[in-house]
């Protein structure tokens, strides 16, 4: 009978906390998906002090924030494991209201580029929240778990867009940037108040005791790990290869740009919408049939239908085109998220999840600088069709090198 009492506590402790965390990660993405579809046009209204093309900048907006967040990532993930997963949390969202208020007052290109680098260093806050997930959620049910951070994140990812495509056409670039630090102030609040984290002293005095490179050694030479973290490199890659030109593609497609960056937002939350509906079904059915099979076949799915999105003559047409391929992108993150907490040991949840959003800041690096370079040497369209290559490549390495079989690394 206490037994059964404990078992009632604890898991209302872990869903109580997972459900604090989904929604501070759902205001959260609100706010930092709001700017991305002006970003390369607010770039470009900013101008250069350097003498640097707007191209190149635009592509650097991205690609500064992702490339220093892969060089901090790993060592908050490590830190988080010696402190605490809850701190990290509050580090990213603290820090990160700071730097977007700043962001408001930039008058060059070239300052918004360096602030989106400190960005980059200090936030992260998706990393922290799966690694205090991960440490709480029973294993049977981690799919379930990143399902659930996955749709909070891509609500936020669907509403975002279309509020700060709103915002900047009605008052402004500025306005988004002051919205996006109001919510991550807020999430940081919640997380301030609202989480419990029972952290293991043990767990935490024993990793004090081992170095960062000893930790990220035992993860890498786990079974299947490598190969997990280059589904998640390439899937990024695949993302974030046409976030630099969409806004000028679909400023192609229309006949003025009257409402261009409210458009812009409409397709990007929508794919984002897509992506929240199904991520729910589909981590749990892969909690049921495997993650593994789920994720084979959703970056197969979506590698088909990037193919015709080089074709679009109209902006309606790209809107469903990305709709659907957020459906498909439902089943690549969350599965990716289970199968390394499924591959991996436990009290490691902030190093797994810290190079898991390294390497994941590395495609996002990478990405914007490749579909710029694509667009530059071929045509914008040549993006979306190198896109699609990309994920069928993601395919055969997934069938080829992800384990088949899970080794249960927590109790049920």
């Amino acid at each position: 009978m206490f037994k059964r009492i404990k078992n009632r506590i604890d898991n209302s402790h872990w869903e109580r906390t997972l459900y604090i965390l989904a929604f501070s990660q759902f205001i959260t993405a609100i706010g930092f998906s709001s700017i991305f579809p002006f970003l390369p046009l607010y770039v470009k209204s900013l101008g250069s002090t350097t003498g640097l093309s707007i191209e190149l900048l635009a592509g650097l907006v991205f690609s500064a924030q992702a490339f220093t967040m892969m060089l901090a990532s790993p060592i908050w993930g490590g830190l988080a494991d010696r402190f605490g997963r809850k701190l990290m949390i509050q580090r990213a969202s603290f820090g990160g209201t700071v730097l977007l208020f700043i962001m408001a007052f930039v008058t060059s290109a070239e300052q918004l580029v360096a602030l989106r680098a400190i960005q980059g260093l200090i936030t992260g806050t998706v990393a922290a929240n799966n690694a205090l997930v991960a440490s709480i959620a029973p294993r049977k049910r981690t799919g379930y778990a990143m399902g659930l951070l996955q749709v909070a994140m891509g609500s936020g990812v669907a509403v975002g867009p279309t509020i700060g495509g709103l915002l900047a056409d009605t008052f402004g670039y500025n306005a988004a940037f002051f919205g996006t630090a109001f919510l991550l102030f807020i999430a940081g609040l919640m997380v301030t108040f609202g989480v419990r984290e029972d952290f293991d002293p043990a767990l935490a005095k024993e990793n004090k005791k081992s170095s960062f490179v000893r930790e990220w050694r035992q993860i890498l030479t786990s079974p299947g790990v490598g190969a997990i973290y280059g589904m998640r490199f390439m899937s990024q890659l695949a993302r974030m290869m046409i976030i630099p030109i969409a806004p000028f593609f679909i400023l192609s497609l229309m006949a003025d740009d009257t409402g261009v960056n409210t458009f812009i937002g409409v397709v990007l939350g929508v794919a984002a919408g897509a992506t929240t509906i199904s991520s729910i079904y589909l981590g749990r059915l892969g909690d049921r049939i495997g993650h593994r099979r789920v994720l084979v076949t959703s970056i197969f799915a979506a590698g088909l239908l990037y193919l015709p999105q080089s074709a679009v003559t109209a902006g309606w047409q790209l809107l469903v085109l990305q709709a659907l391929t957020g459906v498909a992108m439902g089943g690549v993150i969350p599965s990716i998220s289970a199968l390394l907490a499924n591959h991996t040991q436990p009290g490691l949840e902030g190093a797994v999840y810290g190079l898991d959003n390294s390497i994941n800041a590395a495609g996002r690096a990478v990405a914007p600088l490749i579909g710029s370079a694509v667009a530059a040497s071929f045509s914008l369209r040549a993006t979306f069709t190198s896109t699609a290559l990309i994920l069928f490549i993601s395919v055969g390495l997934a069938i080829t090198l992800l384990p088949k079989t899970s080794t249960p690394t927590k109790e049920n």
